[in-house]
């Protein structure tokens, strides 16, 4: 039984290595048939194996280096063995060994590689790089196989030594490379080009070098237009800066542009399509480095503005291209934040880079979101500041010490523009731009004084402050002369409208009336007082004082309210006597003075003639408890002109006779306020501060007071919440809040962290 299996299994296997034989056979034959090429017996066979002998003999690498004659062969021998090769179809044969050949042999490129490097790593000479990149090519071209053998083999052949050679080059090379570059870009640019320059590009395209490090060789056109921007265009602002720029990257940097990026290209056209990618990429960067230098420059730009307006228009088709928007407010906030917004700078400043602001980046962004986005921190410092409201009305005004740059006198009077809800009916209506904020809201208006005002909620803040300056100019006024301030009265009904300039018309026509009242009384009985007679009821609130003038000029007012009484039936008269000039002329023993003082000087002086010596004491007292300090000051007013003497501390006498400088006596005082002071009208912030008073407390009736005591510290917010309660209050929390920093500065109340709480 076990015998009856051996044998079954030995017949298989006969059987199988019969069929294998048989298989190999086949194959053998057709091989031989293939090198033999149907020659008679193995001719064929000889033919071929001196063909592949021969052909890998010449593919062979050698040694550049070798100083023994190379061995020269019969080319047309060559294609011949190259043709038997190909025809038995064993040339990826051949391509595999000469390839392992090539391997073998690479350490020869790598030595010399290595002494190229050495050698440029010790002295930095580019010049070694290019020995070096010309030294690559004669290796690769003596390698490289015929154009017979056909692309395939020379690819793979390429691939082989490029790999190599990229795999053996240090990070060196790419410095070299870089400093060939840029001398070749220097030499173009000042046209001065070296025949050289055409090979070395030529031998980059052969090792693909060019592709190898076209990001680097880009970098060196980038550094170069970042160089020459930073140059010619660096607070050059009059003029725009783009067409120049452009002219000069056609004239220069294009043409070097053509070997790295238009190689192979057989006519202009064919290099402009060859160029159209890296060309954007070139024009992109150019465009950028313009904006960062004119982003960085921004705030003296708006300074400089109007002058600068070249620039402007530089940077707006610079934005359109770029869109680096986002940088240039962080840049233009962080400037302002730095050079601008803090209290060393003054308000009359602070306003007038903002005005040059809104009309910069309206040539920038007519949109306004940059505007918007750059302006929010420069209208929350102005709203904080006391005296904003008082320069921008003084602006409005043409008063030429508060300001008035503010104002453009070629600008149109407009109208305050109110903000408008958006007409989607509007055939020119346009969406939001894309990087506007939720709150952003277009501003249709070109007027600058309008965006001004809308700093604040309301325009009442600003008609108020109106009346107070209009009530100081009015009052300073001495020859009766009010075109001026009419004529800026008109322009602000323009800006306001009527109804809210109807208190200034009230004013202007008192000025105008008190000079007829004058006349009037003095043409009844002649009076030296020539008195300005107002409204009470129309006028911002004058200073106060218990001040009574004494002597002759008590009489002088009595006469003088008689004679009004007489004229004016149904008005009283309410005397100021602490506010105007009074002229006098005084007659001493040896020698008359005259001299133009503020009243409580001449009560002072008048007193003197009743005796020669007075305390400062009994002078306040006689002159109705007036300030001791402006008693000293109105006192040493006479003692500088010699009229009074202080014998002792606080004790005056009256010079009849004048005395000569002695040894040791006081200095001078500070000289009188001069006469071309504004009258003391009180500020809209006084007058606020003054009508505050009487929810602190009134009549017995303890307001914001009471809370202090009754519930301890408490927020503005709160006090706020709890006064509306209060009969007749209508303030804001920021109104509010003033008042309360004064009260802190009185000593009534402390405040820490936002909490309130009495004064000890």
């Amino acid at each position: 039984m076990y015998n009856c299996a051996y044998k079954s299994q030995h017949c298989l296997t006969v059987m199988a290595s019969a069929a294998v034989r048989a298989q190999v056979a086949a194959k053998w034959q057709e091989s031989f048939n293939r090198l033999n090429r149907n020659e008679p017996g193995i001719s064929g066979l000889l033919a071929f194996s001196e063909a592949w002998t021969l052909a890998i003999e010449f593919l062979k690498p050698r040694d550049l280096s070798d100083p023994a004659p190379q061995k020269q062969y019969d080319l047309n021998k060559v294609r011949a063995a190259f043709g038997i090769v190909g025809e038995c179809r064993r040339l990826p044969v051949m391509m595999e060994v000469f390839l392992e050949d090539m391997r073998k042999s690479q350490h020869l490129i790598t030595r010399e590689v290595e002494a190229y490097m050495t050698l440029y790593e010790s002295n930095s000479d580019p010049e070694a790089i290019r020995s070096l990149v010309y030294r690559l090519v004669e290796w690769y071209s003596a390698w490289k196989p015929t154009a017979d053998l056909g692309p395939t083999m020379i690819s793979a052949y390429t691939l082989a030594f490029q790999t190599h050679i990229f795999s053996v080059l240090p990070p060196s090379f790419a410095r070299g490379i870089k400093a060939l570059v840029s001398a070749t870009l220097q030499r173009t640019v000042s046209q001065s080009q070296d025949p050289q320059d055409r090979l070395l590009w030529q031998a980059f395209d052969t090792l693909s070098l060019i592709d190898r490090y076209e990001t680097l060789i880009a970098s060196i056109g980038y550094e170069f237009i970042e160089s020459y921007v930073e140059e010619t265009c660096a607070r050059k602002w009059s003029e725009p800066m783009l067409s120049t720029l452009r002219a000069w990257m056609i004239d220069k940097i294009v043409p070097w542009m053509l070997y790295p990026f238009a190689r192979g290209a057989t006519n202009a056209d064919e290099a402009k399509t060859m160029m159209q990618g890296v060309g954007s990429r070139f024009d992109f960067h150019m465009h950028k480095t313009l904006c960062n230098l004119r982003t960085k420059e921004i705030f003296d730009i708006i300074v400089d503005f109007p002058e600068s307006a070249g620039a402007l228009q530089d940077l707006k088709e610079c934005l359109a291209r770029v869109d680096q928007r986002a940088d240039l407010v962080q840049a233009l906030r962080q400037a302002n934040n730095k050079r601008l917004l803090h209290p060393g700078a003054d308000t009359k400043d602070i306003l007038t880079h903002y005005v040059s602001t809104i009309k910069c980046l309206r040539i920038v962004d007519p949109p306004g979101v940059l505007l918007f986005k750059v302006a929010d921190p420069t209208r929350r410092y102005l709203r904080d500041r006391p005296d904003t409201i008082r320069c921008i009305v003084a602006s409005l005004v043409g008063d030429g010490e508060s300001g008035d740059s503010l104002v453009d006198e070629n600008d149109p009077i407009q109208p305050l523009q109110q903000p408008e809800m958006e007409n989607y009916s509007d055939p020119e209506w346009n969406p939001e731009p894309i990087d506007a904020g939720p709150d952003f809201r277009a501003s249709k208006s070109s007027d600058v004084i309008s965006t001004i005002v809308s700093i604040y909620d309301t325009k009442d803040l600003f008609v108020k402050e109106l009346q107070v300056l209009l009530a100081q100019r009015l009052l300073a006024v001495k020859d009766g002369n009010f075109d001026r301030e009419r004529r800026n009265v008109e322009i602000l009904k323009i800006r306001f409208g009527e109804a809210a300039l109807q208190v200034c018309e009230v004013m202007l026509r008192d000025m105008t009336d008190s000079r007829r009242i004058d006349q009037h009384v003095q043409s009844q009985k002649v009076s030296s007082m020539h008195p300005t007679i107002i409204s009470r009821h129309f006028w911002p609130a004058l200073e106060s004082s218990d001040m009574v003038m004494p002597g002759q000029f008590q009489i002088l007012q009595e006469q003088y309210a008689q004679e009004f009484s007489i004229f004016k039936p149904d008005k009283v008269l309410r005397w100021l006597p602490h506010l105007g000039r009074v002229h006098l002329q005084l007659e001493l023993e040896d020698r008359t003075l005259e001299a133009d003082v503020p009243p409580l000087e001449a009560a002072f002086i008048e007193l003197f003639s009743e005796k020669d010596v007075w305390t400062v004491d009994e002078l306040v007292l006689r002159s109705g408890s007036v300030n001791r300090n402006a008693a000293v000051k109105a006192l040493a007013t006479w003692v500088d002109m010699h009229v009074l003497k202080e014998d002792s501390e606080g004790v005056f006498r009256l010079l009849s006779v004048a005395e000569g400088p002695t040894p040791g006596s006081r200095p001078q005082a500070p000289k009188p306020a001069e006469a071309g002071e504004l009258p003391p009208v009180m500020s809209v912030q006084q007058q606020q501060a003054e009508q505050m008073k009487m929810y602190w407390k009134q009549n017995g009736v303890k307001f914001i007071e009471g809370m202090l005591t009754n519930l301890g510290s408490l927020p503005l917010d709160r006090i706020q919440s709890m006064l509306k309660f209060a009969p007749g209050y209508d303030r804001t929390v920021e109104q509010l809040g003033n008042f309360m920093e004064a009260a802190r500065r009185e000593g009534l109340v402390n405040a820490k962290d936002g909490m309130w709480r009495l004064g000890k």
